[in-house]
């Protein structure tokens, strides 16, 4: 086995399963870089001891797996098993993953105070203070949650959407009708002079970009009020 290659293994009422991948393809299918599990494979098998040889058999994936279709079998050996990354993958699986719960902190959350965006420097000052450890291998959305709540003592913050209610004049009503469509229109109304009247909630981090790309489109004449 060329030092490339590793094993994944996972085990299953004491039956043991093993694939074996490229280290780096595996890392990039952790991250979400690489979606397809047959691509980070070195050999077409599911095996019971890969040192030996020793395939597994298809009565036994069937029971673990309820599926015996490869892609499917190796994808969850992947969420569920043992990956041997080297500390240098874990270190860059965890970096990627802590910019991504801190996008998603920023995307979502306001300071209640002022009802402001939360900027992204806050929230990464506040996760170093709090310690907060990202495990590489958990979701993002998983570990949102938690580290709001340590960081919340330090840090007033909220996680909220804003409704916004927005008229656009006629001339750029149609244009900016797909802007508005990439955040959750709760109400929409196409006024007697043509113009476009709505309700959208975005997300509390997305104010600012929300009211800069209509801004951009309508020339600053698009109108909003923040509703209650």
């Amino acid at each position: 086995m060329s030092s490339k290659q590793i094993v994944v293994k996972y085990t299953h009422d004491k039956e043991v399963f093993e694939i074996i991948v490229d280290s780096e393809l595996a890392y990039e299918y952790l991250n979400g870089k690489r979606t397809d599990p047959m691509g980070i494979l070195e050999s077409d098998d599911i095996w019971r001891d890969s040192n030996k040889g020793i395939r597994q058999s298809q009565d036994k994936i069937m029971k673990a797996f309820g599926t015996t279709n490869l892609p499917d079998v190796v994808a969850q050996i992947m969420k569920k098993g043992n990956v041997p990354l080297t500390t240098e993958h874990r270190n860059r699986m965890a970096e990627e993953k802590r910019r991504q719960v801190v996008e998603e902190i920023a995307k979502n959350a306001m300071d209640p105070r002022t009802n402001a965006p939360m900027p992204k420097i806050r929230i990464e000052n506040a996760m170093h203070e709090a310690r907060v450890n990202i495990d590489p291998f958990k979701s993002v959305s998983e570990q949102v949650e938690e580290t709001v709540e340590k960081i919340r003592p330090l840090l007033p913050i909220k996680i909220a959407v804003v409704k916004i209610q927005i008229v656009i004049p006629a001339e750029y009503a149609s244009r900016s009708f797909g802007i508005i469509r990439q955040f959750s229109v709760k109400s929409e109304e196409w006024m007697s002079n043509g113009a476009l009247k709505a309700v959208v909630e975005v997300p509390a981090g997305l104010q600012n970009t929300f009211y800069e790309k209509i801004n951009s489109l309508s020339h600053g004449s698009a109108q909003s009020e923040i509703l209650k």
